[in-house]
């Protein structure tokens, strides 16, 4: 799909081609489509197609008048097994060529949306550099919301994991804690290309542009600390988990041995009375006497067990 916009009147309204100034937004597209922006703007192919390797890493690439630059965007998306979210990150190229912004990424992003349906206020596409640092802001931002929202279901798989005997919990948690190892490494990458441009040797940088940028980077090492609390404690749950599931294990394991010590009482006391024998075992002749012992000796082993503190 490719998209054409351009900020006209003060909105960034769709256009029906390429124009001065516009804004080209291309998700997952074509073959058929990338010829044709790459003719059209004489831009180089393997640049689009960079961006639309998954496993690609946050850097910036300058050739002659063109520059790519690739950051990492966060995504949600609802998982049907488990009824959750899962927080990933896709690789998203922005390139800035003579006359044009072009996007590239192989999802629809909820960052372009926004822009694109006029969310965004302040927006000229006509002014490169300063389109690019807004998109970089709002990528910022969504990593930060989208932190907010993982600490959101961690609190809510929280309240309910030590009433949990089953398994989904502590699948959530393994799922949150991967997403968290993802941000941290994409945020990572994002503020490494994000200190590169702002050295000024990449984009010329004019002075609201260095303040947009800078609050970009500000916002980026914020979700960078954010990632590192919310993974440190999500581990030290997990951890505490881990203990209290073999804790109540052990419990458990020791009440069952104490029953089977008392229900092994009245087996004995009974098998004694039941055998064959005359005149050997005593109170023999009372009927109610092997129940009476047997009661005897479970009650006795039951205080003594209570009174080592092993009930």
């Amino acid at each position: 799909m490719v998209e054409y916009y351009k900020t006209e009147g003060g909105r960034v309204t769709a256009t029906p081609a390429i124009c001065e100034g516009c804004w080209v937004n291309m998700v997952r597209p074509s073959s058929e489509e990338l010829r044709g922006v790459t003719q059209a703007l004489h831009v180089e192919e393997d640049f689009i197609r960079a961006a639309l390797d998954p496993e690609e890493s946050s850097r910036v690439e300058i050739e002659e008048d063109q520059i790519l630059m690739i950051v990492d965007t966060p995504m949600v998306e609802d998982d049907t097994n488990s009824g959750s979210q899962i927080f990933a990150t896709v690789p998203m190229g922005i390139l800035v060529v003579p006359g044009a912004v072009i996007t590239v990424c192989l999802e629809d992003t909820i960052v372009l949306r926004s822009i694109a349906e006029g969310n965004v206020k302040d927006v000229h596409t006509a002014l490169r550099t300063r389109f690019v640092f807004q998109i970089l802001l709002r990528v910022a931002g969504r990593f930060l919301k989208d932190l907010r929202l993982i600490e959101r279901d961690f609190t809510r798989i929280e309240r309910r994991l030590y009433d949990s005997l089953k398994n989904e919990e502590l699948i959530q948690l393994l799922g949150l804690s991967k997403s968290l190892v993802y941000f941290s490494a994409s945020l990572k990458g994002n503020e490494v290309t994000m200190e590169k441009v702002l050295r000024g040797r990449i984009l010329k940088l004019y002075e609201d542009d260095r303040d947009l940028l800078e609050d970009a980077l500000i916002e980026i090492r914020q979700a960078i600390e954010m990632a590192g609390i919310y993974s440190n404690i999500l581990s030290g749950t997990m951890d505490a988990y881990a203990s209290v599931v073999s804790n109540n294990l052990n419990i458990i394991m020791k009440v069952l041995t104490v029953l089977t010590i008392i229900m092994t009482i009245p087996n004995i006391v009974f098998g004694f009375y039941g055998m064959n024998i005359q005149n050997g075992l005593p109170f023999d002749f009372l009927w109610f006497m092997p129940t009476l012992i047997a009661v005897l000796a479970c009650g006795g082993a039951w205080y003594l067990l209570k009174k080592k503190n092993l009930l």
